[in-house]
């Protein structure tokens, strides 16, 4: 993935960022998986890996477990401009709804990541609505934004 376009989150300061790992950018070495869960050794993996080489479904599980948000959410909104309902391995829209179930707190104290995902949401309506009217994810989707919406 490319460097994000608009990069206005005050935590990713660091020059050439996406060369670097989470690790690295947020100087938190978690040593190795406490558990045997594919889930755990998987994020633990995706710590150590460069930004740069994250890929969507990296995104999607990292996001979806509140890892790493002030650096991957601006990749995130940069993939959903490109394609909103962009997939990692379970569905479409997977990203998206990862984003937008995404830790509140974060949403809170980047309202300019709020805005833009918001305005990018607003921009695709009509796809999203139309895929809700074929698939149960895309009307999950919906609902999912309207509870972003009441973030900020």
């Amino acid at each position: 993935m490319a460097k994000p376009k608009n990069n206005s989150s005050k935590s990713i300061l660091e020059k050439n960022w996406m060369t670097k790992s989470l690790e690295a950018l947020e100087k938190d070495y978690w040593g190795a998986p406490d558990s045997d869960s594919h889930l755990v050794k998987t994020c633990h993996q995706l710590r150590k890996k460069q930004l740069k080489d994250f890929e969507t479904e990296d995104l999607r599980i990292m996001i979806g477990q509140n890892i790493g948000l002030p650096y991957l959410i601006p990749l995130a909104i940069e993939a959903l401009q490109e394609n909103i309902l962009i997939e990692g391995d379970f569905y479409e829209g997977d990203l998206l709804k990862s984003v937008l179930t995404s830790d509140v707190d974060y949403w809170k104290d980047h309202n300019d990541k709020w805005i833009q995902v918001g305005v990018l949401f607003n921009k695709n309506i009509e796809l999203i609505k139309n895929k809700a009217r074929e698939y149960d994810t895309a009307r999950e989707i919906l609902k999912e934004f309207k509870d972003f919406e009441k973030i900020n």
